[in-house]
């Protein structure tokens, strides 16, 4: 097996080829060694644009909520001027907590000391300061972190220096809302989470291919027309689409017109899926987020036109809940289980000049994303 230099040059990764016909996967060994998972923590997750939330708990001034982006507890608030903000969530004065979860406050206010904040990061009341020499409070405000909206979701980068976000994403927003054109009167209707046995990127390569959908996914396959359902790279997101078969199939039962009959999916770099499924209008958030080397959370967000479900939209739920995700987990922890074989180490792309629906180009596209960063900054 060739041994490939990766994109930047910089560190060669075993069997790796820009050409995804020619390339071998990643090494097992990405999926599941904690130095690698260190690694990714600083150079994917300190330098690329993190799902946070949705703007729908951020609509009045002083509504925050919190996340943690690699190792970092941020938060993001919405200021008087009705712009929103975002900063490390830490004191200034001993680096406790300022706030955890999500809410609405009209100033910041550290429960350890007491300290408070504005909502754009100043320094508000240091109880005691008045008596100190020379301090200034200028030097104690909050440290702000990059946030960015895209169809009402809310990112958040570390990297000061990264590209922006509507820069990078290009017509990905477009694309959403042409499968969704409601999606800003969407919703929080149902959050479901799920811990899975498995690693963040194994979870984002089984959403990024079909080929298994015919083996593993039955229902699915009559949901969607698969001779239809295309997947498509871009910079840093890859656009995974078709139409529904009928909208009477095994998986659920939807109404509507033509354009109900679309499905339109999407991963947007690092580990954000966002799915628009047949039926009512409705946005899907699917967000694989790495809790160790071997362990990922599922977190499923479903944006409807009310937070009260349809009938209809119960099924279509249910579907998702009891049936396409069970079969996915199912495989996804399989794999888990089979890097760690002696009889492993990588695999080859299965890539048809059609990128049709049994082409893996979208997860060799996602694997050089993951090449370039693990090069870009440092190695393992």
């Amino acid at each position: 097996m060739a041994t490939v230099t990766a994109l930047t040059g910089k560190t060669p990764i075993e069997g790796f080829d820009p050409d995804p016909q020619k390339s071998y996967t990643l090494p097992a060994r990405y999926y599941f060694e904690p130095s690698v998972y260190a690694w990714e923590q600083e150079a994917i997750f300190g330098h690329s644009w993190c799902y946070v939330g949705h703007v729908g708990s951020l609509k009045e001034p002083g509504c925050y909520i919190t996340a943690k982006v690699a190792d970092q507890n941020i938060l993001v608030i919405r200021g008087k001027d009705d712009n929103l903000r975002a900063f490390y969530n830490v004191c200034q004065h001993r680096a406790h907590e300022l706030v955890k979860g999500s809410g609405q406050a009209k100033v910041l206010t550290c429960p350890y000391h007491a300290w408070t904040y504005h909502a754009d990061g100043r320094l508000r009341t240091a109880r005691g300061s008045e008596n100190l020499p020379n301090f200034n409070k200028d030097e104690f405000c909050l440290k702000p972190v990059r946030v960015e909206t895209m169809a009402n979701f809310v990112f958040v980068n570390l990297d000061p220096d990264a590209p922006s976000l509507k820069t990078q994403s290009g017509a990905l927003e477009s694309e959403i809302r042409g499968y969704c054109p409601e999606i800003d009167h969407l919703v929080l209707a149902r959050v479901m989470t799920y811990d899975i046995e498995g690693n963040w990127k194994n979870s984002v390569d089984n959403f990024l291919e079909c080929y298994h959908c015919h083996v593993a996914h039955s229902d699915f396959c009559d949901l969607v027309d698969m001779d239809s359902y295309r997947s498509i790279c871009h910079d840093i997101y890859s656009s995974h689409c078709g139409r529904s078969s009928h909208r009477a199939s095994k998986a659920y039962q939807y109404s509507g017109d033509a354009r109900a009959q679309k499905f339109g999916s999407w991963l947007l770099w690092p580990n954000l899926s966002i799915e628009v499924f047949p039926g009512a209008p409705n946005v899907n958030i699917f967000h694989h987020v790495p809790i160790g080397p071997e362990k990922t959370r599922h977190v499923f967000e479903f944006y409807m036109e009310s937070d009260m479900p349809t009938p209809e939209q119960e099924d279509a739920i249910r579907y998702i809940d009891e049936v396409l995700q069970a079969e996915d987990i199912a495989l996804v922890e399989s794999v888990q289980r089979g890097l760690h074989s002696k009889g492993y180490n990588q695999g080859r792309f299965i890539v048809d000049e059609g990128r049709t629906d049994k082409s893996e180009h979208a997860v060799h596209h996602f694997h050089g994303l993951v090449v370039d960063a693990l090069n870009r900054y440092g190695g393992a």
